[in-house]
């Protein structure tokens, strides 16, 4: 009649079908993993990046328009002198919740003349008369 035939698995076999669903990950897809988020992220920073030097520009040009505010008020106050940038904040000419420093860590350049004054960040590359000063006239 009907006989019904019993196999039997290897015992490589049989531990592999029980635990099937509680296989851990092998290396190679952890590494997988790794380097797919590594170039989101490097996607994200070369989006993100150029977007950061225009903001520390902008900040600059504000920082400028408030250092040449406060330089104004103190040549009315003290004809003949030209302060410089943590001298403007001492005396209360510039608030102290300013920056006495632009936003790559160099100080204001400040230069006063005869009835005339000129306030400038010398930029990201900090060196003076370079295209990339903010504030000049030739580089606003």
């Amino acid at each position: 009649m009907n006989q019904v035939k019993t196999m039997t698995l290897h015992p490589i076999t049989r531990r592999a079908a029980s635990h099937g669903s509680a296989r851990g990950m092998t290396i190679i897809e952890v590494m997988i993993v790794t380097i797919i988020i590594a170039m989101v992220a490097a996607g994200v920073a070369v989006a993100v990046f150029p977007q950061f030097k225009k903001a520390q520009v902008n900040a600059a040009k504000s920082d400028v328009a408030a250092m040449r505010s406060a330089v104004q008020l103190f040549t009315a106050d003290n004809p003949g002198k030209c302060p410089d940038a943590k001298q403007l904040q001492e005396e209360g000419f510039l608030d102290k919740s300013k920056r006495a420093e632009d936003p790559w860590g160099k100080e204001f350049v400040i230069k006063c003349s005869e009835g005339d004054m000129e306030v400038y960040s010398m930029g990201p590359d900090g060196q003076d008369n370079t295209e990339d000063d903010v504030g000049r006239a030739s580089g606003e």
